[in-house]
């Protein structure tokens, strides 16, 4: 053994020295490969130094206190104004409402409520929910949350206090003014859905109605349920409302359109300079492939909404009804901070099916950027007819039929429905978008809930509840404490009254059957909806798209 060690070590000695070297400039190429696109480590530790050394500086020798978690915020937010408008930094503090919102869900009491005069009232109470077991009703007042009162409390002071550990206790002090008594409720938190399909419900025989308000981690479920109960009820054709609708997950957007398009096509595709392209196709037998569809959009849809939109429109599947998009062709991923914060961070592009981006130009600037809609207003697209023209855009051809569409500033609609403009249109805005309209309203519910529950249905709702005399009378008192010219003009015109009714009447059907109600109302005179209508029962929707 002690002959033989010597020759074996001389012969395995250069063999391990030539291994230890090949591995040694393999690691150093792919080490220096991956550094290639990074800072020097000690740039990166010079400048985290300089900003901790400035911050400190401040913090010790300014001449007020100051707080340095707003000022590493502030720091933040200066870096990311360099970048687009939609590359944002959330706050710790903001997470829980941001999460909740995109997945779906709260811990709570499940009701929904409106500050009437100083004091909390609820407007909405979810069935079935943790309020509804404990007998609290539309119409009561909470008073006290744990015999704290609540009266001159804010929106977010009162969620706070009724939002909390699921299963936890909480005592509610309320008043029923329709009985004009005091009661206590014990409330057991639970899981309270929020829910992103608002409305659905059948137009007409053949017509069914889905409204979206954002595409969360629920949607599809949602929308699905909504489709589903639509088609047993005889559903021919379709009105998807994504007015309004800021977008959310990618991923909900698509499994929709892949609902109404099929035979593998894509459906949108991202793309961005440290991203690799990803195709996201239609995979599945959609429920509702055949059959005349309507999206309608305007200034305020955005992202995943444009994504569908532009999806339906690039394959000439429907007809894209109401105002330009809000312009949104960025595609954002969050990124989790230790401190509990996130950077919400853009890391590509994405492209419609005919391969345009609408994401509307930002090379000017933030301001100028989230002015759009005001310019836009401004400058009559709103109002008439489109003002973005061929000289502002890329174009492109739809997939089937070989329509023009346009690239860079939004989805513009095949058909545009622009504001009505009438000569009390701005007079009539101002009272229907008053707080004091309202007010008197919930403040009518709240006293006379008890006969407001005989309505067990829409339909039986909308054949017999008519607005007082006495409503009417209290509207123009109330609203002409603020707009007493508005109302001396509204009030000489009928036309203009049946607005405020039909308003009215919209908010007493959201109390009694929650936003399902509301919208069967107010689109009774939504002029995009019966815009919508009339394509999908004539001549005009073949004309557009075919079929």
């Amino acid at each position: 053994m002690s002959v033989d060690s010597p020759k074996r070590f001389n012969i395995w000695t250069p063999l391990t020295f030539s291994v230890i070297l090949i591995l040694g400039i393999l690691i150093g190429f792919q080490l220096n490969k991956y550094l290639s696109n990074k800072r020097p480590i000690s740039n990166a530790i010079e400048r985290n130094d300089r900003l901790e050394e400035i911050i400190d500086i401040v913090n010790a020798r300014y001449v007020d206190s100051v707080n340095a978690d707003s000022l590493y915020e502030d720091a933040v937010t200066g870096i990311l104004k360099h970048l687009d408008p939609h590359t944002v930094y959330i706050p710790a503090r903001d997470m829980t409402s941001v999460t909740e919102d995109l997945e779906g869900n709260f811990k709570g009491i499940g009701v929904e409520f409106y500050i009437l005069n100083d004091t909390p009232m609820i407007t909405s109470v979810l069935k079935n929910g943790p309020s509804a077991d404990a007998g609290v009703q539309t119409g009561d007042k909470i008073l006290k949350v744990n015999d704290s009162s609540v009266i001159g409390i804010t929106s977010d002071g009162i969620i706070s206090k009724l939002r909390g550990i699921e299963g936890s206790i909480v005592k509610l002090s309320l008043l029923r003014p329709s009985e004009n008594r005091l009661l206590e409720a014990k409330v057991k938190r639970g899981v309270i859905p929020i829910f992103s399909v608002e409305s659905s419900y059948m137009i007409d025989p053949v017509t069914g109605y889905i409204r979206i308000n954002r595409f969360s981690a629920t949607t599809y479920r949602e929308f699905m349920k909504a489709l589903n109960a639509l088609l047993g009820q005889g559903m021919k054709q379709l009105i998807l409302d994504l007015r309004q609708n800021p977008g959310g997950y990618l991923d909900a957007a698509t499994a929709i359109a892949d609902e109404f398009i099929g035979d593998n096509k894509l459906l949108v595709y991202t793309q961005g300079r440290a991203s690799d392209k990803e195709k996201y196709m239609a995979g599945q037998k959609g429920k509702f492939e055949k059959g005349r569809l309507a999206i309608l959009v305007d200034e305020g849809s955005a992202s995943a909404s444009e994504i569908l939109a532009g999806a339906v429109q690039d394959w000439d599947r429907g007809v894209v009804i109401g105002r330009r998009t809000y312009g949104k062709g960025l595609v954002q991923e969050q990124f989790e901070l230790g401190d509990g914060s996130a950077l919400r961070l853009t890391v590509a592009r994405y492209y419609t099916p005919s391969g345009r981006s609408i994401q509307r130009p930002y090379d000017k600037g933030r301001e100028v950027y989230e002015e759009d809609f005001e310019n836009r207003f401004h400058n009559g697209s709103l109002n008439g007819p489109d003002t973005l023209g061929p000289a502002d855009t890329i174009r492109y051809f739809t997939e089937e039929k070989h329509r023009i569409v346009y690239g860079g500033g939004g989805i513009k609609p095949d058909i545009i429905t622009p504001y009505e403009s009438s000569p009390l249109a701005a007079e009539l805005y101002e009272l229907l978008s008053s707080p004091a309209l309202s007010n008197t309203v919930y403040e009518y519910y709240s006293r006379n809930s008890k006969e407001m529950s005989v309505y067990t249905s829409f339909s039986q709702f909308d054949a017999s509840f008519t607005i007082t005399p006495q409503l009417m009378t209290a509207l123009k008192t109330n609203l002409g404490k603020e707009h007493a010219a508005q109302v001396a003009k509204v009030w000489n015109d009928n036309k203009a009254l049946d607005f405020i009714r039909q308003r009215a009447r919209a908010i007493i059907a959201r109390m009694l059957f929650r936003s399902n109600g509301y919208y069967q109302q107010i689109n009774k005179t939504d002029n995009v909806i019966l815009r919508a209508l009339g394509i999908l029962r004539g001549k005009e929707y073949t004309a557009i798209v075919g079929g």
